[in-house]
């Protein structure tokens, strides 16, 4: 008996499954990009960190409230908490970071690479969370367990010191990677490709007014130079002809001859390149054309309804994963003062006008037919969802009669 309660004892906290070999080694067609390219990339790509700067500030934006849960699991039913230790931790994350600020860092982490982590602090005389601190994904390494499925974390410093993290330590929001249990996967990584090719189009383009603002080309000689010569030529050439000063300056050689190298902006088609990848960045984030203020083709109507879809499909969901986050690791690190509490936060998608209009039109023409048909004009309002508004009923023929104006005699 003793043997199977401690053979049932050994799988708590235990995976039913290996989910990692005793030494983790990636294959090598499972290697992923480099995570600190992901995160560089949002500086070298305008479009990119357009993208980015404005999912992650949106998101920090949102006001976040601590409620008591109701019995009835209706969420109008509950009740706000305005004072918890929870709320105080979330609202000023540390010394040096505002809930915004805090909010905002490791949600362009998600955005960046999938990935967002946050290091509890601790004061050594409590047991619960005191501080909240943004980790960068490239310095974190999951600790798998063939067993448990994890054991903890790896911090690695800028000097290269290893700090071991256990699992009370950090929190870690992802979005899951299909490869890997362990690590986040995002947008940026399925088109890094893309975002070299804007980087290094851009790149051409500044060398290109750099060097003359010309094509490049070769200087053909008929023998080969001395190393004096050599020095000479490459001087002159660069003295008179090199920057944007002095181009399409006539060209003399004393020697050699020059070949032009027949490629041109237009044949590279760098513009057409940028708008390409221009998209390509859009469509992998889901984003609404008219948020990043591309007007050409964007209307009022579809402006309003980009901002709609902007908070519906890429706010409230990064939301949503922060909240879970928030309720199931963050406050039952508080104990007992956690029971009964959740956080959740205010709805982010604006008032759609158009629609608001047409359902109440839709309503007040509900009710006017069945008014007309003879129901009672309250209990009408109650069953459309109209406002209880005074009626004082159609005037009969005779109050009709009485309230005409007098004619003159």
């Amino acid at each position: 008996m003793r043997s199977l309660i401690s053979g049932v004892a050994s799988l708590i906290n235990r995976a039913p499954i290996p989910y990692t070999g005793r030494s983790r080694t990636p294959m090598p067609f499972m290697q992923s990009n480099s995570t600190e390219a992901q995160l560089e990339a949002m500086g070298a790509v305008g479009t990119l960190f357009a993208i980015v700067h404005r999912t992650s500030n949106a998101t920090s934006q949102v006001n976040w409230r601590l409620w008591r849960k109701a019995a009835s699991g209706k969420p109008e039913d509950r009740v706000e908490v305005t004072r918890h230790l929870a709320l105080d931790v979330l609202n000023r994350p540390n010394p040096f970071m505002t809930r915004q600020e805090f909010i905002e860092t490791f949600q362009q982490h998600l955005d960046l690479t999938g990935e967002g982590w946050w290091v509890i602090g601790r004061d050594p005389r409590a047991t619960f969370p005191m501080e909240l601190w943004p980790l960068r994904p490239d310095r974190m390494e999951p600790v798998p367990d063939p067993t448990k499925f994890l054991a903890g974390y790896v911090y690695f410093g800028p000097d290269g010191e290893k700090v071991p993290l256990d699992l009370n330590q950090v929190i870690q929001l992802r979005m899951p990677n299909p490869l890997d249990p362990y690590r986040g996967m995002g947008p940026v990584q399925s088109i890094l490709t893309d975002l070299d090719s804007t980087r290094y189009s851009a790149e051409w383009n500044r060398n290109f007014f750099a060097n003359s603002a010309e094509p490049g080309g070769i200087i053909e000689v008929d023998r080969r130079l001395g190393d004096d010569e050599f020095d000479e030529l490459r001087e002159r050439w660069n003295e008179q002809h090199r920057g944007i000063a002095n181009a399409h300056r006539v060209a003399i050689l004393e020697q050699g001859k020059w070949v032009d190298r027949k490629f041109t902006q237009r044949d590279m088609q760098f513009t057409e390149l940028r708008n390409v990848s221009r998209e390509i960045i859009r469509e992998a984030f889901g984003f609404p054309k008219s948020m990043l203020g591309t007007v050409d083709d964007v209307n009022r109507a579809n402006a309003e309804a980009g901002e709609v879809m902007f908070a519906r499909w890429l706010v409230v969901p990064r939301l949503e994963r922060i909240k879970a986050a928030l309720n199931a690791e963050f406050l039952p690190l508080f104990g007992s003062t956690s029971q009964g509490v959740e956080f959740d936060f205010d709805d982010p998608i604006p008032m759609d006008r158009e629609m608001v209009n047409a359902e109440r039109d839709s309503r007040a023409g509900a009710a006017k037919l069945l008014v007309e048909a003879g129901f009672e004009p309250k209990g009408v309002l109650a069953a459309v969802g109209l406002p209880d508004i005074p009626y004082v009923g159609r005037p009969t023929p005779s109050e009709a009669g009485n309230s005409a104006p007098q004619r003159a005699g």
